[in-house]
């Protein structure tokens, strides 16, 4: 008997490292499905040590530091107050955390899966970074306030599995409602900043980008994708004659193309399972002589690269025929690029990000919008029209 319990013990001894480290690994994909390096490591610095500015509506909110230093990391946080962060939008001492964290989403994760992260984050090397926590406008910095903005907004997620669909589209929707919290850009928001849960997925803004309607409109959302060219674009960051540029470009490199290509047809199965919005209006077309004034100026600035019917370069140069981001009914991501340029997501799969030079210098406002209004209007392309004054440096 005794052999017996010996043999026991240290079989168990042995297995203890290897579920260690299967916690560890199960910890850093999270972060990985989570995006987490997207705000919490700042430009050139280490890894989560946080410090980077993120912008909101209503001011700037610094990223925390979540490297295990034990003054400004999360070296003496407790599993509890870890967990309470994560997934409830609580700080250690019980105040609220400000929702630019997406705890409403990562309410999804379990507390497992909230021991899995820390112990992950418990093997950075510890960095001293100090981090204010938030810059926002009075009375957004009165953090006592967010007790009303949680009663409204951070809902208890709806329960998975959904027996009436399979495991690919229950994997994606954990993921896409969950962690990858595709809905805190992808969502419009109200004016204290929360989801419209009615329409989510139906296209947002965020730092001044559109983030594009995600379900199954034809024109401005999904709805004319394949499954396997959306997981090509989170992989890739190319697809469907898209790239992805601005905050979508960090996504794809940062969470998208690490993920397992399982998790990217789970997200694209999921996603093409969405149905597109009510029929809305259609928008009135700009007039003839705008037309020809972006046409003109299209074929003399655009066309060399995005062709002279707006069909691109697989891969180079997006195609803005048929494109639902240049149909999107805000025209700030198109005003911008033409404005600043944007460079392509750059992945191991697609090492060189395709760039565009900006035009704010060569051409004036009435030109950007005249050039903005005839993509959004030709070849089939039907959007509302761009004002000079809708042109902000």
């Amino acid at each position: 008997m005794k052999t017996v319990l010996c043999a026991a013990f240290f079989l168990l001894l042995a297995a203890l490292p290897v579920r260690a480290e299967e916690r560890v690994a199960a910890g850093q994909y999270l972060t990985i499905l989570g995006d987490c390096a997207a705000c919490h490591t700042p430009p050139g610095g280490a890894p989560f040590s946080g410090g980077r500015r993120i912008p909101t509506p209503f001011g700037w909110v610094i990223a925390p530091n979540l490297t295990p230093d034990r003054e400004t990391g999360l070296g003496a946080w407790s599993a509890a107050a870890f967990d309470g962060a994560l997934r409830f939008g609580r700080r250690p001492d019980g105040s609220f955390l400000y929702p630019a964290h997406p705890f409403p989403y990562f309410a999804r994760l379990s507390a497992e899966d909230s021991a899995a992260i820390r112990a992950f984050l418990a093997t950075l090397p510890p960095v001293h970074q100090p981090a204010r926590g938030a810059d926002l406008s009075f009375p957004f910095d009165l953090r006592f306030l967010l007790v009303f903005w949680d009663a409204l907004y951070a809902k208890p997620a709806p329960p998975l599995p959904d027996p009436s669909h399979d495991a690919l589209w229950n994997r994606g929707a954990f993921i896409v409602t969950g962690p990858g919290h595709c809905g805190a850009c992808h969502t419009p928001k109200t004016a204290l900043g929360g989801d419209i849960a009615a329409r989510a997925l139906n296209g947002g803004v965020v730092a001044g980008w559109v983030a594009p309607a995600l379900d199954g409109d034809r024109r401005t959302g999904l709805g004319a994708w394949r499954e396997d060219e959306i997981a090509h674009f989170l992989a890739t960051g190319a697809a469907h004659g898209a790239l992805a540029s601005g905050p979508m470009a960090e996504v794809v490199t940062l969470s998208g193309a690490r993920m397992t290509a399982a998790d990217r047809a789970a997200i694209a199965h999921y996603l093409k399972s969405l149905p597109p919005p009510p029929p809305s209006q259609a928008a009135a077309p700009p007039p003839q002589a705008a037309m020809a004034a972006g046409e003109g100026l299209y074929r003399l600035r655009c066309a060399p690269c995005h062709g002279r019917d707006g069909e691109g370069t697989t891969g180079l140069f997006p195609r803005l025929a048929g494109s639902a981001l240049v149909q999107a009914s805000n025209p700030a991501t198109i005003l911008r690029v033409i404005l600043n340029g944007a460079r392509a997501a750059a992945t191991d799969a697609a090492p060189t990000g395709a760039a565009m030079p900006g035009f704010a210098g060569a051409l004036d406002r009435a030109e950007i919008a005249a050039i903005a209004s005839y993509i959004r209007n030709a070849w089939g392309n039907a959007a509302p029209a761009v004002a000079a004054g809708d042109v902000t440096p």
